[in-house]
């Protein structure tokens, strides 16, 4: 039986997995199950989503860290590594003013606000906000870990900071360089470190079927559809917004750099429809890392640093299409007129808010951000609450498609991009067991070579 299970390809597993937690979902809600409700089927499913979730979590801050500092030692003979980061967060830059006009275009045809389900009953204020300082105070380390504690009602609970992480680790990534040769015993270990985490991370990877059950499953216990209703138009909008995103301006993107669209989909779609079901971009990140290195040909040294920072500030669903759509429905519901200039706002807010959020990462917040900035009612918020989680999946399935692309793109225009693997075979698992090996630092090309 094992044996038959291993020859189906992964991506079947995965559409398998699909298909069972919208069955057992649906089961479970037949029998009474919800979110206040629950029986033994959903707490099955919710223990199973939710424990995968974590594992992946568990791994973001070492495989970040590890992949980072190595990242760093080995670009210290790239001549181009600085322009690597610039090509970055402008093509961050571009994709997100491009994706936050996408959603005010489609807010203004499809008029989220008329024949909403909600009153001002509904309203309520956030319980936390966004603000232009979240960014600044969010580079600084708490500590050496970058980890803090919340206190709430279960108790205290542990958490981190990847931007923190982030800044840690291109610290010491820098200082390794410095130090020089003193500092090879220190990344042959992280070296080495980074290869075991990365095999944990595999066996992690192999359960993503049966979490997908548990995930998706729990999602229809806990949300179910019916809440839609009250806000159709809205989700609809939103929806249509994130639509356009994937299915033209990426497409559009990747066909204007050369790059096959069906080969990049099927390299990304291990860490789409993880997204999906997740709802949690810092959850995906080691998936969205492994298939832009080994699907998506993206070197390791530069894909290191550009998802873990992407995941972080990069978010075309929950920074630009999903804050443009709803600040135009909080606007219409309120009967507030926006003009050239409040819409000039959205785009500038959605371009740089999701770094100044990076600390408190969730559409939420760049929303709360959004409403502030355009002087719109917080409590517009509240409002919004119920279908929230419905677009959630679609926000982050669109978070971490960006998350790959840019770096595809940037690795394709900088000429360091694996054409052999980017046109590779789909077929089976996502991506090969065995790690491949560390490539050579690139550098200029030696005399009388092509370049």
């Amino acid at each position: 039986m094992l044996s038959r299970l291993r020859r189906v390809s992964f991506g079947t597993q995965v559409l398998i997995g699909l298909v069972l937690g919208v069955v057992l979902g649906l089961v479970a809600r037949s029998t009474g199950a919800s979110a206040d409700n629950p029986t033994w089927l959903s707490e099955t499913l919710s223990i199973i989503g939710s424990s995968f979730v974590t594992l992946l979590r568990t791994i973001v801050p070492p495989l970040v860290f590890l992949a980072i500092v190595s990242s760093i030692a080995n670009l210290r003979q790239v001549t181009n590594a600085a322009r690597l980061a610039w090509q970055t967060l402008l093509w961050f830059a571009i994709t997100a003013l491009i994706s936050v006009s996408i959603g005010m275009v489609v807010g203004w045809v499809v008029d989220p606000a008329r024949g909403a389900g909600v009153t001002t009953a509904d309203a309520a204020a956030p319980s936390s906000t966004g603000g232009w300082l979240d960014f600044l105070t969010g580079l600084i380390p708490a500590n050496s870990l970058g980890i803090y504690a919340r206190e709430g009602e279960d108790g205290v609970s542990l958490s981190f900071n990847v931007l923190q992480i982030l800044i840690l680790a291109i610290a010491v990534g820098v200082a390794v360089v410095k130090v020089g040769k003193d500092a090879d015993p220190f990344l042959a270990f992280t070296r080495s470190a980074l290869s075991v985490v990365q095999k944990v991370l595999w066996w992690v990877i192999l359960l993503a079927p049966l979490a997908t059950v548990g995930l998706l499953g729990n999602a229809i216990v806990s949300y179910g559809w019916e809440t839609i209703g009250s806000l159709g138009r809205f989700t609809l909008a939103i929806y249509a917004g994130l639509l356009l995103v994937v299915g033209v301006l990426y497409p559009v993107l990747l066909r204007l750099h050369g790059l096959s669209v069906k080969q990049f989909f099927t390299g990304v779609w291990p860490a789409m429809q993880l997204g999906f079901v997740s709802r949690s971009s810092i959850g995906t990140l080691p998936v969205t890392q492994s298939v832009t290195e080994r699907n998506l040909g993206v070197p390791r040294a530069y894909a290191a640093f550009a998802v873990p920072l992407g995941a972080t500030t990069k978010m075309d669903g929950c920074a630009a299409v999903y804050p443009a759509v709803a600040a135009i429905f909080v606007a219409q519901f309120f009967g507030v007129d926006l003009g050239v200039t409040e819409y000039l706002l959205i785009a500038f807010v959605s371009v740089l808010g999701s770094a100044a959020t990076a600390g408190v990462t969730g559409a939420t917040v760049m929303l709360t951000l959004t409403l502030s900035t355009l002087g719109l009612p917080l409590e517009g918020v509240g409002l919004l609450l119920a279908v929230d989680p419905i677009l959630d999946m679609g926000r982050t399935a669109t978070n971490v498609t960006g998350q790959a692309l840019v770096p595809t793109i940037v690795a394709k225009r900088e000429g360091i991009l694996d054409q052999d693997v980017y046109d590779g075979d789909r077929r089976g698992l996502p991506w090969a067991q065995e790690q491949p090996k560390e490539p050579a630092p690139a550098g200029p090309a030696p005399s009388g070579s092509p370049a």
